[in-house]
């Protein structure tokens, strides 16, 4: 029986990792990316700062004390998205079927590969060497027979190494993992197995089917399946991005509009920028506001024409923010949302408005000079703040 050969690859303290190779001085020592004040939270930590219980999305004010010699970068999202790019056009060189499930890690089923690549342990092996050679980055990669088994086996070989689990090793490596490390097991489902005194994958595996299911539904099914190694998901090719999104926590509340309007226009700029990075364009603009007792709502907004200008998001964002005013109480986060993606390469339509295209083309002008000097800052007159 020929077995499909699955490879997770999962690159290590991403953000991290990308930001380090402009400041080789910091090699070797606690690093955090995320911003320092307010209410921001990690985005990225590396290795020695997680050994000290730091992670990802934990608020910074938290993070902070508890490694405060770590040197804190502010994000670099157009790095990261280039740096992404690069990797998952190198991967689509080895097999067709590439999966990206999200800025840091895809799934490549090389099967049909293996004649000309060598097995997965050497294709695994490659792609950590022209990783780390030609893109200074370091990747744990899992291979396996399915998508579920090699996603677990990259996280046993992070950081920076390869864990293969052969097709007859499948139910040993399975047997004493925690049902906490699978896919779908959350806190609620955790204490539901926990209830039927199930702590382990291989308890889960022995388990009779039909009693899960009675307790737990068709997702007590598909447990079972995934306990017992079987995953006959596919590596999808295509997963479009349905929407691009970016939002900010605000330190303070904030109840002046100008502030709010200040920080969706930045916003909008990082948004129409990744549209244009990922060579999409969009149909339509939503925005987000979280208030000061937590509630929140969410508006949107059809456009007239599909669109990747940072001054259109930008435009359709401020409408709907204005349809909100008065503000009932303070702002604690507010953040935009490009929606109905399509690709640009099908066209843009032009503006009739000259001006319009003069805007256009400026933002396409300072793309280019971000990817010729990535130390460089572009933006808009209205962001720069005079000096105290």
């Amino acid at each position: 029986m020929v077995h499909r050969a699955v490879l997770h690859v999962d690159m290590d303290a991403f953000f991290v990792s990308v930001e380090l190779r402009n400041r080789p001085e910091l090699v070797g020592k606690p690093v955090i990316v995320g911003f320092p004040e307010g209410r921001s939270v990690v985005l990225s930590a590396s290795y020695d700062c997680r050994a000290r219980g730091i992670h990802s999305a934990m608020p910074m004010s938290q993070a902070i004390p508890l490694m405060p010699e770590a040197t804190i970068i502010e994000p670099s999202h157009h790095l990261y998205a280039q740096a992404s790019g690069e990797i998952m056009a190198y991967f689509r060189t080895l097999t067709p079927l590439v999966e990206q499930v999200s800025v840091d890690e895809a799934f490549l089923d090389v099967t049909g590969s293996m004649r000309m690549l060598g097995g997965p342990m050497e294709i695994g092996r490659t792609i950590r060497e022209h990783i780390r050679k030609n893109m200074g980055l370091p990747a744990s990669v899992g291979i396996a027979k399915n998508k579920f088994i090699a996603k677990l086996a990259s996280t046993y070989a992070k950081p920076d190494g390869m864990a293969v689990i052969a097709p007859d090793r499948t139910e040993e490596f399975l047997e004493d993992l925690p049902v906490s490390k699978m896919w779908g097991v959350g806190k609620r489902t955790g204490q539901q197995l926990h209830a039927l005194g199930i702590e382990t994958v291989g308890q889960l595996s022995r388990e009779p089917e039909e009693r899960l299911i009675v307790r737990m539904g068709e997702h007590g099914r598909s447990l079972h399946r995934l306990a017992n190694g079987i995953d006959e998901r596919p590596v999808e090719v295509t997963r479009d991005e349905k929407s691009i999104s970016a939002e900010h926590t605000f330190a303070v509340d904030v109840s002046e509009v100008r502030v709010l309007e200040d920080e969706l226009l930045r916003l909008s700029h990082r948004v129409a920028k990744r549209l244009r990075d990922h060579g999409k364009s969009a149909g339509g603009v939503g925005l987000k506001i979280k208030y000061r007792d937590f509630t929140g709502l969410t508006r949107s907004r059809a456009l007239g024409a599909a669109t990747d200008s940072s001054a259109t998001v930008g435009e359709a964002g401020m409408l709907l923010l204005k349809k909100l005013l008065p503000l009932t109480q303070p702002v604690r986060l507010i953040g935009i949302r490009a929606e109905r993606l399509e690709d640009s390469a099908a066209g843009l339509q032009l503006s009739l408005d000259p001006k319009d295209e003069k805007v256009r083309d400026a933002e396409r002008v300072a793309d280019l000079i971000g990817q010729k000097f990535p130390q460089s800052l572009v933006t808009p007159a209205r962001f720069l703040r005079p000096r105290e």
